[in-house]
């Protein structure tokens, strides 16, 4: 099929084109390069996409940019790009998020809702539920965001539920729990935390360090998105988890282990938009894609810290780093 991935360069986005390239797709790959991390980081994500003789780019903003030729011919979409962040979308920023997770996303189906591809996957989070009533939580639990982000995200499902519902775009919302590996961005926890420790300088924790997370390895996110554009499924938002609901002191101490270093912590004042747990209970995401989670957290993290590691000192040996 010829498939449509928004926020290419990303995290997420660059791993899932490479497993759909690997899968036979052609793949057309869209990227505004925000600023929200260094262009560098995004780039060498797509190294290797740039190589493949199935794979075509294109720079520009869903905001403004004419959809009809990128969408021409594309059979499956999945919808990735996003302004990611809870901390961040507090203030000014907010609209910011409004532009890039709200009408970035209507402006997609709108173009699409007349000519409608085999499936529209968006890229939700776990910030949807906020402090949820309970845990592990299911897709029942009524969504209530602690943080500006987690609006967004649950506003743009709400958009992708009504377009299915009133035109009949086939449309599927992944929740994702924390996902972490290999490329993650640099904003993000388990990143920081190893630089932290290879560097000698204390880990930041917001927090006691008590609060849990429910941890998704890249390739099992990136499997459920697979599962979600083949799947029959239509009008559903799924919970995608690892399975390893931890505390951030005992990721800390695994990265210890790993690293063979003892990780120096300063605890400092919990962030507004933090949410204490977070717990995937994925029985629907099983029913209905057949999800699984084949990478635990130990040998998740083991691989993110060898990648950060050699990319590390490959950055050491070439002037200052752009991991940061």
């Amino acid at each position: 099929m010829r498939v449509l991935v928004t926020g290419c360069a990303g995290f997420i986005g660059s791993s899932l084109s490479e497993r759909l390239i690997e899968l036979g797709h052609d793949v057309t790959g869209v990227d505004c390069f925000t600023d929200y991390y260094a262009r560098s980081i995004k780039e060498s994500n797509l190294a290797g996409l740039r190589r493949e003789p199935r794979f075509s780019f294109q720079e520009g903003d869903l905001a403004v940019m004419d959809l009809s030729p990128l969408l021409k011919g594309i059979d499956l979409i999945y919808h990735q790009a996003a302004q990611p962040g809870v901390r961040a979308s507090w203030g000014r920023e907010f609209d910011t998020y409004v532009r890039s997770n709200i009408v970035v996303t209507q402006r997609l189906l709108e173009a699409i809702k007349d000519h409608p591809v085999k499936k529209f996957v968006y890229a939700s989070s776990s910030s949807v539920y906020g402090d949820a009533e309970a845990y592990p939580t299911s897709e029942t639990v009524v969504p209530r965001p602690v943080s500006p982000y987690g609006v967004t995200k649950l506003a743009g499902e709400q958009l992708v539920y009504l377009y299915w519902r009133n035109y009949g775009v086939p449309t599927v919302s992944l929740r994702y729990f924390t996902v972490y590996g290999p490329r993650q961005r640099p904003d993000m926890a388990f990143h920081k935390f190893i630089r932290s420790v290879l560097e000698g300088k204390p880990i930041q924790v917001y927090g006691d360090g008590e609060q849990t997370r429910d941890f998704t390895y890249i390739a099992d996110a990136v499997a459920a998105n697979v599962a979600a554009g083949q799947c029959e499924s239509q009008g559903v938002a799924l919970n995608i988890g690892g399975g390893s609901r931890v505390s951030v002191n005992q990721v800390i101490r695994l990265l210890g282990e790993l690293l063979e270093r003892t990780p120096r912590v300063d605890y400092v004042d919990v962030q507004r938009g933090d949410v204490r747990h977070t717990s995937a209970d994925t029985h629907l995401a099983a029913q209905l894609l057949g999800y699984a989670p084949r990478v635990d957290l130990a040998e998740g993290l083991a691989r993110e810290a060898e990648w950060f590691k050699s990319q590390f000192d490959a950055a050491r040996s070439t002037g200052p780093s752009d991991l940061r």
